[in-house]
């Protein structure tokens, strides 16, 4: 990752919490929002693991740092998850996130959330997240489930099939019971058009959306 693209990606996560940019406007949400601590923290990470002049030291401390907050906010996302742009942590704690899940653009994980894995059966393997999808507190996304892009997962629902898109469940095990989607609960970044800069350095096309190609991808070719 490229230190323009690492700065586009925190520059989304502030924006999603904050609804504005700026240096003040980060360091007060840094020293105040556990959620975009942890994400600022893994997203510097993502970029010293293959910058050179991190290796002799910064990428071992963004590291310690990453443990240190997973233990002292209760936010657990691995190093290796795939994240698109516009990540939100309202709150923390009991927060899980499975190496080789892959998360879309501007998307909510709520408190008590585990995205995790399946080891047997149709549905082993791991979450794929679509853009824009809210996963309320406590919800459990477990097995190679894809939920599609504008969907929503209610308080203390179990997945454990697919979520079509604009689709709203709950209930263990979840099942779909409304059609209003995540509208009203995540709105895009809508970095202005101003900061084209930051706009630029995300790229073309979503990330996320790459990301979620790039995963269902893979799921076909290790399925033939």
């Amino acid at each position: 990752m490229t230190w323009k693209r690492c700065r586009g990606l925190i520059a989304s996560d502030l924006w999603r919490h904050a609804g504005r940019l700026g240096a003040g406007t980060f360091w007060s949400r840094f020293l105040s929002t556990p959620g975009l601590r942890y994400t600022a923290v893994l997203r510097f990470y993502a970029y010293a693991r293959t910058a050179a002049w991190c290796q002799l030291g910064v990428r071992q401390m963004a590291v310690l740092l990453l443990h240190h907050y997973s233990i002292r906010f209760g936010i657990d996302i691995s190093r290796d998850a795939r994240i698109g742009s516009g990540l939100y942590i309202g709150h923390f704690g009991g927060i899980v996130v499975n190496a080789a899940v892959v998360i879309g653009d501007n998307c909510n994980l709520s408190q008590g959330v585990t995205l995790g894995q399946v080891n047997r059966g149709p549905k082993g393997g791991l979450p794929t997240i679509g853009n824009n999808v809210y996963i309320g507190p406590g919800a459990k996304i477990i097995g190679r489930i894809h939920m599609e892009t504008h969907a929503a997962v209610g308080a203390n629902a179990v997945v454990v099939e697919d979520v079509p898109p604009h689709a709203a469940v709950g209930g263990v095990p979840a099942r779909v019971i409304s059609e209003a989607g995540s509208e009203g609960y995540v709105k895009p970044h809508g970095l202005p058009a101003h900061t084209r800069k930051v706009t630029r350095s995300l790229g073309r096309s979503h990330h996320g959306a790459r990301l979620v190609r790039s995963a269902r991808s893979m799921e076909r070719h290790a399925g033939q």
